[in-house]
């Protein structure tokens, strides 16, 4: 019975250094360069699925409009190696995006708020070192669409910019897989 144990012990730590690492958590390494931190989850479903989800936080001004709030985005990846598994290799990722901001005009105090909902597409390369250490290099199209409201019920007006419309998605992150 010992020995029945031990060959279990022996194979179930063999098999565990072996797999790879299922999960992710990453931040990107620029966001700190526009005063966001951006962070993400990914957990690989199977040989070539993953799902991520990705939180950020920003103080950040456009123009004279300042912007203060979150925004999540899930993705759903499709890794296209044969010889990786996920989360490892080339990937394609549809996205969604939701964001909600508070508003302050720079210009006469003005408050009001944004929120939006968009979506598009990504593709990156993700590294994985010694099964442990992730690297992540993506980018992409995206739309957003929101409208700014004015606290007061004014007619002010706020500058969104890179919050609305067409952009692009792209970024490097940096993480610990297990």
């Amino acid at each position: 019975m010992r020995s029945a144990l031990l060959a279990a012990g022996v194979l179930g730590s063999v098999y565990t250094a072996n797999a790879q690492s299922q999960t992710v958590i990453k931040a990107n390494i620029f966001s700190p360069l526009v005063r966001t931190g951006n962070f993400a989850v990914e957990r690989a479903l199977s040989e070539n699925h993953s799902f991520q989800v990705g939180f950020y936080f920003t103080g950040f001004k456009v123009d004279d409009t300042r912007f203060n709030g979150i925004g999540v985005t899930p993705e759903y990846r499709f890794y296209l190696s044969e010889s990786k598994d996920a989360p490892a290799g080339f990937y394609v990722a549809p996205f969604l995006r939701y964001q909600n901001f508070k508003l302050t005009s720079v210009n006469n105090s003005a408050e009001g708020s944004l929120s939006t909902f968009g979506g598009g597409v990504t593709a990156g390369y993700q590294v994985l070192l010694k099964d442990r250490i992730a690297f992540d290099f993506f980018l992409g199209p995206s739309y957003n669409a929101g409208s700014a409201k004015s606290k007061d019920g004014s007619t002010e007006s706020f500058s969104t910019g890179l919050f609305s419309g067409f952009g692009l998605r792209t970024g490097i992150t940096f993480g610990i897989a297990f």
